[in-house]
């Protein structure tokens, strides 16, 4: 069995997902996890964790989703048959930043959340200063991101009121902030909020840094 990822957008209607997931079984494909990204405006964007037989199927399975009323495919990726899902995947990020040791936990960090969010790059920017005190990934100009972090300091990231590419939050006790970012994938409301969360767990555990209050 091969192992997808299918975002999709569904009128936020009752019966829409059992319809998708009618198109996909008759692809072969089933179901294995379903985690809500985001609603609201009449759409709700989920992901659907499905397995297919064979990658060859994978244009029969968007052309199938397509056909139901309302229905837009965002994005299909492969994954691997081990990688956690939804809430086991937050706590498994969760759980290796706290394991990390102090000196190593910003690394840490930006490789599990690169990971769990798919991304292409992570990185803990030092807030004085065009700085990478820790990254993951082929990091963007750190000037031209030092002064974008700085610039869309006053938008709610909570209400995703932000650019769609990049996820971002303070760590006040290391005085760096954490920043991800992906190409052709925008960030829904669910990992923005997952994303905060997990820096919130950063900052707590870490021990504050000279000149920076906790």
């Amino acid at each position: 069995m091969e192992s997808f990822v299918v975002r999709v957008w569904l009128p936020d209607r009752p019966g829409a997902l059992g319809q998708v997931a009618s198109r996909i079984g008759a692809v072969q494909g089933d179901v294995v996890g379903i985690e809500i990204l985001e609603r609201g405006g009449g759409f709700a964007i989920d992901e659907l964790r499905v397995d297919l037989p064979d990658a060859s199927l994978v244009d029969l399975l968007v052309s199938e989703i397509r056909q139901v009323d309302g229905v837009a495919v965002e994005d299909v990726r492969p994954v691997a048959a081990q990688r956690l899902d939804g809430a086991l995947g937050t706590l498994a990020t969760a759980s290796a930043i706290v394991a990390a040791t102090p000196s190593t936990r910003l690394d840490v960090a930006c490789d599990e959340l690169r990971d769990l969010l798919d991304g292409d790059w992570a990185v803990a920017l030092g807030v004085e200063g065009a700085v990478a005190v820790a990254s993951s990934g082929v990091v963007p100009d750190l000037r031209w991101l030092a002064a974008f972090l700085a610039g869309s300091d006053h938008l709610d990231t909570a209400e995703g009121q932000t650019p769609g590419d990049i996820v971002w939050c303070k760590v006040p006790r290391r005085g760096v902030v954490l920043a991800c970012g992906r190409t052709g994938r925008v960030f829904h409301a669910r990992e923005r909020e997952e994303f905060r969360i997990l820096g919130g767990i950063v900052d707590a555990i870490e021990p504050a840094v000279a000149g920076v209050a906790s």
